[in-house]
Parts: structure tokens; sequence; C-alpha cells
């Protein structure tokens, strides 16, 4: 029996800090945080680089994410960095916390460098979760921590901001929301006290280097109560079995 052809859907959950708040008043990237996604599992796969502005850090957004003027001196400015951080996202799906702030900054960035750049939108989908937590929490805080504690996400090493560390936990928060599991637990040895199952409740992540579950295709008898099955179904149902159609 031939393997049926499962296309990967690629996405880079991706997060920036920046030397201020809009990039029309000549404020810089000065580090971009990147966690990759293939068929909604973490791969480990990782892009991250501190970036050189040429220009002071505003204060304000110091406090937010404790960045210094002294720990970029020796960084890379974008025009070094953007071959190798565009083909990190290339054709991928990018999720963002509030998408437009970002890819406001990195789309100045690339027109800086060529002024026929338009919008990294046109050759990157983008999923804005930000808009994705308002439609399915209205009314509510929905910034990363509000969202954190919401869906149980340890986010304890948060201090301060960092885009690599904001991405990994957006990675966490996006699969919760959105229905995917970041962990897998199967029972508990504890004595199933309220202790436990709180306990057992816990986000807890799967080794990345573990062997692939094996997979079971169903045999031909299988197959045949399946197909009966779904024939009896789609008759109760007046020919309306979706699985069917």
């Amino acid at each position: 029996m031939s393997q049926p052809n499962i296309t990967e859907h690629r996405q880079i959950v991706l997060d920036t800090e920046t030397t201020g708040l809009d990039p029309q008043q000549g404020h810089k990237i000065i580090e971009i945080g990147c966690v990759e996604l293939i068929n909604r599992k973490l791969t480990g796969n990782h892009y991250h680089q501190y970036i050189n502005p040429l220009r002071e850090i505003d204060a304000g957004a110091m406090e937010v994410h404790g960045i210094t003027n002294e720990m970029l001196d020796n960084k890379p400015t974008f025009d070094q960095i953007r071959a190798e951080f565009m083909a990190f996202i290339a054709g991928a799906e990018l999720v963002i916390h509030n998408a437009p702030f970002d890819v406001g900054f990195i789309d100045h960035e690339l027109r800086l460098l060529d002024s026929r750049h338009q919008t990294i939108a046109l050759n990157n989908s983008i999923v804005d979760s930000l808009l994705l937590a308002r439609g399915k929490h209205p009314g509510q805080k929905n910034n990363l921590d509000a969202l954190c504690k919401r869906y149980g996400v340890d986010n304890s090493q948060r201090e301060l901001h960092g885009a690599l560390l904001d991405a990994e936990i957006l990675a966490d928060v996006y699969l919760l929301m959105t229905g995917g599991q970041t962990a897998l637990s199967l029972g508990s040895s504890g004595t199933g006290s309220e202790g436990d199952s709180n306990q057992s409740a816990e986000i807890q992540r799967l080794p990345r280097d573990r062997k692939p579950l094996p997979v079971l295709r169903a045999n031909a008898q299988e197959m045949a109560k399946h197909s009966e099955k779904m024939e009896s179904i789609n008759k109760a149902s007046g020919g309306n079995c979706l699985w069917l159609q």
C-alpha cells in the first residue's frame, strides 16, 4: 500500500523587540526570535538574533525588554542578517501576537534596504494570535501574560520581554488556543486526589528527541467493517453522512 502524501504545514512563531514604538519615527528592530512548527509540532528549530540599530534605545522600551545600547554595540546590523532571517521564514505561515506591530517594523527595515519592498505579507501568510484571542475571549485581557494564565502556560521566566522566550511561550499558547496539544499526560501515579489531578493538568513537554509514535493501519477486515458502519449511518441520516461526502 502506498503511503499518503502529507503536505507539511510550516509555521514560524515570531516576536521582535525594538528601540521604541514607531518605525516612522526612526525606531528599529533590536532582537528577532522565531520558533518553528511543522504540522503543529515544535521542531526545536529556531532563529534568534540581536541587532545593532545604530541609534539609541528609548528609556521606556529599555524598561520593557532590558536590552541596553551597550549590549548591542558589537551586534550585526539588519542588513547583515537580512538574508539569513528571510531564508528562515521563507514560505512559512507567520504566527505573531499583535502582528501589525512586528510586521510594520520588519517591512520598514526591508524598505530601508530596498525601496521597492512593499510588505512581508506578499510572501508569507500571517496569523495574528491577538485577533484570535479577542475572538475567543471578547472583553477580556488578551496580552501574552493574560493568555499564559488562562491556558496554564508557565511564563515564570518572563520577568522582562525577550523575543525568543516570548516566541516560545506564544507557540505554546497558540497551540492550546487553537485546540492543539503541547503535552501528553497518560494517567498519574498518585492516589487520584484533587491535588494530583491539578498537578497532572500542568503542561509537560514531550522530549524533542523522542522516537516517533508507531502508525497502525487498518487491515482489510477492519476497513470492511468501517465501510459497513458508514453505510449504516448514511442510511439512518437520509444520505447525509458527512464522512461519505
